[in-house]
């Protein structure tokens, strides 16, 4: 799981990874790690919920013996793949260094091709294959290009971009992480999703330009 810092204490990342972590496996609790952009890591524990137990609320700030981290609800999740965590100590940079989101539907000019650019950062796995896996736990980033936007796969909340040895990509342990769009500090969206075991052909990221993304995130700025 990856991050990004969007202002002192308020990281954003995705949704998934912790929420089903917290879900799996029986145990009485879980912790899942988040790993900032500086190296630094974060360590957030959740307890699970029984089946047919209340779940959480969308939107309410969940903490069950761990760091705050605020959940949409687990049904459909890649329609609301974001989630807030907020640290209880500052993270004091420059303001340019710190994520920026996007504009309302701000995506909705790109056209797909390989001249509209993202940059993808985190801490993923390099390779995995059948034969080989590579997972230097080092921050890395690739430049792959929009695929799909606004189609009858990605709706209107996700985007599809290149995973190759040409653009490269994200892979498993990217997930959370920013898509800056271009060479910006704008974060377009957090690496949401792979379509095979091999992290090859097209990665998902699901959109922050949205206005209840933006809502929902905006509330932990003020």
């Amino acid at each position: 799981m990856s991050a990004t810092l969007v202002w002192r204490a308020v990281l954003v990342s995705l949704l998934w990874t912790p929420c089903l972590a917290a879900q799996a496996g029986g145990a009485p609790s879980s912790t899942t790690t988040c790993n900032l952009e500086d190296g630094r890591q974060v360590y957030v524990r959740y307890n699970p919920v029984a089946a047919g137990k209340e779940k959480p609320a969308n939107g309410k700030p969940w903490s069950p013996g761990g760091a705050p981290m605020t959940l949409f609800t687990e049904a459909q999740f890649f329609l609301h793949d974001v989630g807030v965590v907020v640290l209880s100590k500052a993270v004091k940079l420059n303001a340019a260094q710190y994520g920026r989101l996007p504009a309302v539907d701000q995506l909705e000019s790109l056209h797909p091709g390989s001249a509209t650019t993202f940059t993808s950062v985190g801490y993923g796995l390099q390779r995995i294959n059948p034969a080989q896996v590579e997972a230097e736990k080092i921050r890395m980033f690739a430049q792959p290009h929009l695929i799909q936007i606004d189609t009858g796969f990605t709706g209107s909340f996700s985007l599809l971009l290149s995973n190759n040895a040409s653009t490269g990509g994200t892979c498993f342990g990217d997930s959370g992480g920013p898509n800056y769009l271009g060479s910006s500090n704008v974060v377009a969206g957090v690496t949401s999703f792979g379509l095979n075991g091999t992290c090859g052909g097209t990665g998902g990221v699901f959109r922050l330009d949205r206005q209840d993304v933006l809502d929902f995130v905006g509330q932990f700025l003020k």
